[in-house]
């Protein structure tokens, strides 16, 4: 993705071309480093405050020094003129190994072309097992679900994976095919007008965007049920799609080969993509 724009705590705004850390930041050496991404419309952060406090989470999570979350906001305030519409990933690292001082830093990318002829003809996904009841993938503190890490090779191997097969994206499937979430994204079917989800309770990621979608989604006259719910759950949905702060709302047509619903965007994930350009739209 192209670099708009980059601001360092302490710094202000910086040429991205220049080094912000140290080779031996912890990020760098461990993949130590907590991170959020959200999207900016007309130049305004969408839920910018939500994405601030989940960080602070994760970073409290994988043992970093609390965020200055006023600070951050004010960076993102002083980096944005100029700004239109963009992606805004922050990222707090714990600094140099052995006691260096934590960095900070927002960076603001260009928006992928390809989301939007994604988005009208739906993505194909593929299933991936990872092997973990999804009960040990919530609860147990050395796998960090729900943690928005720099820790990313696996996601990124997953997306790699779904590549290679001619998909579009991925699906971790917990032990006895469990559905959990993309590596980017999280997860939604429908049937009739019933909206599911995997719950929290899986261990998956509270995304900022899923919660939009928990508000918005029983004034267009849908339902919702957050639970725990098998593959073949979601391969037999009338229409699925993912939902993600970049990418926004992202039909699914296609899961490892076969047709979801009528192999067509559905009616639910272009009214929530409406209402959440509204939304974003009114700030």
């Amino acid at each position: 993705m192209t670099t708009l724009a980059l601001a360092v705590l302490g710094r202000g705004l910086v040429d991205p071309a220049q080094p912000v850390l140290r080779a031996d930041d912890e990020a760098l050496l461990r993949g130590r480093a907590a991170f959020e991404t959200t999207r900016v419309y007309a130049g305004k952060p969408f839920r910018l405050d939500e994405h601030l406090v989940r960080l602070a989470t994760s970073a409290a999570r994988i043992e970093l020094p609390e965020p200055d979350q006023g600070a951050f906001h004010d960076l993102v305030v002083e980096a944005l003129e100029g700004i239109e519409d963009a992606s805004l990933r922050l990222v707090w690292t714990p600094g140099a190994s052995g006691g260096g001082s934590p960095v900070g830093f927002a960076l603001f990318s260009a928006i992928p072309a390809e989301h939007e002829p994604l988005r009208a003809r739906g993505m194909k996904a593929i299933s991936l097992p990872i092997g973990v009841p999804y009960e040990l993938r919530a609860k147990a503190p050395w796998i960090l679900g729900g943690v928005k890490s720099t820790s990313y090779a696996t996601n990124m191997a997953a997306t790699a994976e779904a590549k290679r097969r001619g998909a579009d994206d991925a699906i971790f499937l917990a032990e006895a095919d469990v559905v959990l979430e993309g590596p980017t994204t999280n997860v939604w079917w429908r049937n009739g007008q019933t909206l599911f989800t995997p719950s929290l309770e899986t261990g998956i990621l509270a995304g900022i965007t899923r919660e939009f979608v928990l508000e918005a989604a029983p004034g267009l006259g849908y339902e919702i049920a957050e639970g725990v719910y098998t593959r073949s759950e979601l391969a037999a949905a009338e229409e699925a799609f993912t939902s993600s702060s970049v990418r926004e709302l992202m039909p699914l047509v296609q899961l490892d080969g076969a047709a979801l619903g009528d192999g067509r965007p559905g009616p639910a994930a272009a009214a929530l993509q409406q209402a959440l350009r509204r939304a974003a739209a009114a700030g």
